[in-house]
């Protein structure tokens, strides 16, 4: 949901007037969080307009207020509409929500695979690595703007548990890439030695001794989410970040994901790497 009424030029739902749906049955946010799976706190970013629900999401809220079938497909197409019209016309604050929207999935995860060719994950960065790496990876984004995603990505790494479990593939480049200067990147190495001893966090490094393999291509991150929860597949880029959803894509990157955990280093050699090239930053 967006914060401004998207207009649908063009499109079958032009001058067309909201079809009336009865009204949802009353429940509580606990009991649709307990129907749907879905996380409270995301629930309520939905309802406050803060955050536009993904397909899955609506469908899973659809089943929850038992709305007849005959209305889903015009609810669904209105969604994915909204999402093309207000990209066209507020790319920025279209990156934002789904900046936040990954954020909302990224906390209801049980498992996270983490492939990064360029930069350390996430949630693993420290805060003068964010600070220096974000700017890097997204356009024009005002000194302000980029303070709120390094105060958002270090309020993700406090609120973490042993769930969910982290699993991060790394390329060497991203390790030898000197993001920030010298010493924030020692102090990044030593992060990534200390987390990798964290019983629920699995770091592998592919060495360049490797050759081409499948990551070249680009980063992602696969959410996993409880046995009855699709998956979904993030792609973070520098003007729209995608989610994937469909069984196929899930697949895929699933065994993308498989081929790079074969190639890269064991996490004791990947360790051993670390160190080796934090003696030579």
């Amino acid at each position: 949901m967006r914060r401004s009424v998207p207009r649908f030029r063009g499109s079958r739902f032009a001058g067309a007037r909201p079809a009336r749906v009865p009204g949802p049955t009353a429940l509580s946010r606990e009991q649709v969080a307990e129907a749907t799976e879905i996380n409270r706190a995301t629930l309520y970013r939905i309802e406050m307009a803060q955050a536009k629900p993904q397909v899955r999401t609506l469908r899973a809220l659809l089943d929850a207020y038992g709305v007849p079938e005959r209305y889903r497909d015009d609810l669904i197409g209105i969604l994915t509409l909204a999402g093309e019209e207000s990209w066209l016309q507020a790319p920025s604050e279209s990156l934002s929500d789904q900046y936040a929207t990954y954020i909302g999935f990224e906390q209801e995860a049980r498992a996270i695979l983490d492939y990064q060719s360029s930069f350390v994950p996430g949630l693993l960065q420290t805060a003068a690595y964010a600070r220096a790496a974000i700017p890097g990876g997204a356009l024009e984004l005002s000194a302000e703007e980029i303070e709120t995603r390094v105060a958002a990505r270090m309020a993700r790494q406090a609120k973490r548990d042993s769930s969910p479990t982290i699993e991060a593939i790394i390329d060497e480049a991203a390790l030898r890439r000197r993001v920030g200067g010298p010493e924030i990147m020692r102090e990044q190495l030593r992060r990534l030695l200390d987390e990798s001893e964290q019983l629920h966090v699995t770091l592998q490094v592919i060495p360049f001794e490797a050759g081409v393999h499948p990551g070249m291509q680009g980063s992602f991150v696969i959410l996993q989410f409880a046995e009855d929860v699709h998956d979904v597949v993030y792609i973070e880029a520098s003007v729209r970040d995608l989610f994937l959803e469909s069984e196929s894509d899930v697949t895929r990157y699933n065994r993308v994901f498989e081929k790079l955990r074969a190639i890269a280093s064991s996490p004791d050699e990947s360790r051993d790497l670390i160190a080796r090239v934090l003696a030579d930053t």
